[in-house]
C-alpha cells in the first residue's frame, strides 16, 4: 500500500491502484485522515483508566467476592449503592489481564481412567462377562442373566439366571466357569464393565486367588466391553425372545435353548462364518480347508465365472477390546 502511494505522487491514484491491483475504496480508507487520526488515538474516551481497573479486580479479588462470579459481584454492588462497571467487563478484566476467568469454585478432581487395551489370540485369554435384566411379567420384577464370553471365540463359556445381582453368586459362577474350561493361573484375564459385582472385594480376592488378571471399562463407555454388549443384543433382538419371562424357570429355559444354538449353530460373522464352538475347541481349521476345496471345485468347474479362486472368509487370528495405534503399544493379558 506505501509502494502504490508513492507511486500516485507521479502517475495519480487511479493508475497507481490499477497497477498494484489495489482496489481504490480500500486506498482511501487506508489514507483517510479520519484514520491516521484514529491511529493516533491511543485509547478509547470511554475505556477504564487504569486506576479503576486496577480497583475492579481488588474488588473481584477480595475476601468477600474472591469465590463468586462477577453476575453476583456485580448484583451484590449494586444492592450496595455501587457501580464499577458492567458484567461484561468484568469478565473481560478477568481474562484478558490475569486469566482468571475460570470457574472460581472449587472443582472436583476426578480420577483419568486409563483405557483398556487387551488381545487374545487363542481360546481362554481374555474373558468378558456382565449382568443384563431380564423382564418379568410382574412389574419392576426382573431376572438377573450372567453371561461370560472368550472374546477369541465368540464362546459363551458360561451363563447363568438369578433372582438378584450378588456377589457371592458372582464368585460362584466365575469359579465353576474356570473349572469347567481349566483355567491355570496366569493364564487368563477377565474383563468386565464397573458394575457393583465387578468391582466388589469379593469378586477381586476370589480372581487373585484364582490367578486371573481382571480390567474394567472406563465409566459409561460401553466400546470399552463390546462382546458383551453385541452378545446381549443379539440374544434380546433373537425372534423367539419374549421380551418378558413368567418365572425364572421360563428364563432358565429360553437362556439354555438359546445358548445352546449359539455356541453350536449360530454361524458368526465375526469368526469367519464358523460357530464359536468350533473355534474354541480346534475344528474350525478343518473346516475352513473343507471350504477352500469346495470352492476350488466350483472354481474348476465353471472358471467363467470367477475374476480368481474364490477363498471363504477367513478365520481370526486375534481379538482386540480398544486395539491400539501401535501393536506393540497394546497390553496384552
Amino acid at each position: 500500500m506505501e509502494a502504490a502511494l508513492i507511486l500516485s505522487q507521479d502517475i495519480g491514484k487511479k493508475s497507481s491502484c490499477l497497477a498494484f491491483n489495489i482496489p481504490r475504496a480500500s486506498f482511501y480508507r487506508f489514507y483517510s485522515p479520519k484514520r491516521s487520526e484514529f491511529k493516533k488515538q491511543t485509547e478509547s474516551r470511554l475505556s477504564l483508566k487504569p486506576v479503576e481497573r486496577q480497583g475492579i479486580l481488588d474488588i473481584l479479588h477480595s475476601e468477600e467476592y474472591q469465590d463468586k462470579a462477577p453476575y453476583q459481584v456485580y448484583a451484590s454492588l449494586l444492592d450496595k449503592g455501587e457501580y464499577h462497571c458492567s458484567i461484561r467487563t468484568m469478565y473481560r478484566l478477568l481474562q484478558k489481564e490475569h486469566g482468571s476467568n475460570n470457574d472460581r469454585r472449587r472443582q472436583v478432581n476426578r480420577p483419568k481412567y486409563k483405557k483398556p487395551e487387551l488381545l487374545a489370540t487363542a481360546p481362554n485369554q481374555v474373558w468378558s462377562w456382565d449382568i443384563t435384566k431380564l423382564k418379568s411379567v410382574t412389574k419392576w420384577t426382573y431376572f438377573y442373566l450372567y453371561v461370560i464370553m472368550d472374546i477369541f471365540s465368540r464362546y459363551v463359556v458360561g451363563w447363568m439366571v438369578a433372582h438378584r445381582e450378588k456377589t457371592s453368586l458372582a464368585k460362584r459362577f466365575i469359579m465353576e466357569s474356570c473349572q469347567k474350561q481349566n483355567i491355570t493361573p496366569g493364564q487368563l484375564g477377565l474383563h468386565a464393565d464397573r458394575g457393583s459385582s465387578m468391582k466388589s472385594k469379593g469378586v477381586a480376592q476370589l480372581l487373585v486367588d484364582l490367578g486371573v488378571t481382571k480390567t474394567h471399562s472406563r465409566p459409561h463407555v460401553s466400546n470399552d466391553n463390546p462382546y458383551s454388549e453385541a452378545q446381549f443384543k443379539t440374544l434380546k433382538y433373537c425372534p423367539r425372545f419374549p421380551g418378558r419371562f413368567g418365572s425364572i424357570e421360563d428364563a432358565r429355559t429360553f437362556c439354555q435353548d438359546f445358548f445352546g444354538y449359539y455356541n453350536r449353530e449360530h454361524r458368526h460373522t465375526g469368526i469367519g462364518l464358523v460357530t464359536p464352538e468350533q473355534l474354541h475347541y480346534g475344528s474350525a481349521k478343518t473346516i475352513y480347508d473343507d471350504r477352500c476345496l469346495i470352492l476350488e471345485k466350483a472354481f474348476e468347474k465353471h472358471p467363467e465365472r470367477f475374476s480368481k479362486v474364490p477363498k471363504p472368509p477367513a478365520l481370526p487370528n486375534a481379538a482386540w477390546i480398544n486395539k491400539p495405534k501401535r501393536e506393540t503399544e497394546a497390553i496384552r493379558v
